[in-house]
């Protein structure tokens, strides 16, 4: 077989395709090997930072917790000015001429708002805004992130006051209200805003409050502290993407550019060192004179 092989390669003049036997084995790499498109690519978040993002956000129960804190602290409240203030002398002073708890009943809303309304349009106005209040409090309280500490307390306080008051139409069709308020600044602001607001009475006297309001308001500046502090706002949620693919290393990128070069790099040196080393190239030529003469 060998020796045919032989003839009918020198009568052909073509090389004959090497077998498997003759394959030389592949080579193991030795220098550095190109990282694939999955080691390149990461997630932005694994699995485990997910759990650990979802585990952090604010929970229900915690919502629950705070708006029923608030809750009984305001109905406890009321409960007690109903039964300490109704009688004589009817208040209790804390500290002179400044805060004192007097039974007030406010058939309106804050600053007596639709107090001269009648009870048939103002007990269902007030009673749809609070449960508007309550649906957008929940709904907003579950696209918090970890990062929004301020309304992760503020909602649910808001929450606690809503459902106070709410409490208070339902039972009595009007809100209870206790604490009674007195100080100079109070005088100055209503001063200020008379000056704008025809008709409006410059007094000392805050408006008579309750728990439930002093939970909404706490809750509202609560909010007000997140929109200027925090970066993502009330609309953020968390995304998971998928990082930009990173440039494979340098020495990737050298070992892959050569390999077009490399060919003219080679075939380049044939004709250049012909002219570079004339003897090299008249040697052939002399052996084949000396041949024909020695014939």
């Amino acid at each position: 077989m060998t020796e045919a092989a032989s003839d009918t390669t020198e009568a052909t003049g073509a090389t004959p395709e090497p077998t498997p036997r003759d394959e030389a084995p592949a080579p193991e790499p030795t220098g550095p090997v190109a990282p694939t498109e999955a080691r390149l690519v990461a997630p932005a978040f694994t699995a485990k930072r997910i759990a650990t993002v979802e585990s952090t956000r604010p929970s229900r129960a915690f919502l629950l917790v705070v708006a029923t804190v608030s809750l009984v602290a305001d109905v406890a409240s009321k409960l007690w000015a109903e039964k300490a203030l109704d009688g004589y002398p009817g208040f209790v002073s804390v500290v002179d001429d400044h805060l004192m708890f007097i039974l007030a009943k406010n058939k309106g809303g804050a600053w007596g708002l639709l107090q001269g309304q009648n009870e048939n349009v103002r007990r269902p106005f007030f009673l749809l805004v609070s449960v508007a209040a309550i649906a957008f409090i929940m709904t907003l309280y579950r696209r918090l992130t970890p990062r929004q500490h301020a309304l992760r307390w503020g909602l649910p306080l808001v929450l606690g006051g809503a459902l106070g008051n709410v409490f208070d139409r339902v039972r009595y069709g009007h809100v209870i209200d206790f604490i009674d308020y007195r100080a100079e600044w109070v005088r100055s602001m209503n001063a200020f805003v008379a000056k704008y607001v025809q008709g409006h009475y410059v007094t000392d006297h805050w408006p008579t409050f309750n728990i439930a309001d002093v939970a909404i308001c706490v809750g509202v500046g609560l909010m007000a502290v997140d929109m200027f502090t925090s970066r993502r706002g009330l609309s953020d949620t968390v995304h998971t993407v998928a990082a930009p693919v990173a440039p494979p290393p340098a020495d990737v990128k050298a070992e892959e550019a050569p390999s077009e070069e490399a060919p003219k790099a080679e075939e380049a040196p044939s004709e250049e060192a012909s002219k570079a080393d004339p003897e090299t190239s008249e040697a052939p030529a002399a052996a084949d004179e000396e041949s024909k003469e020695s014939a």
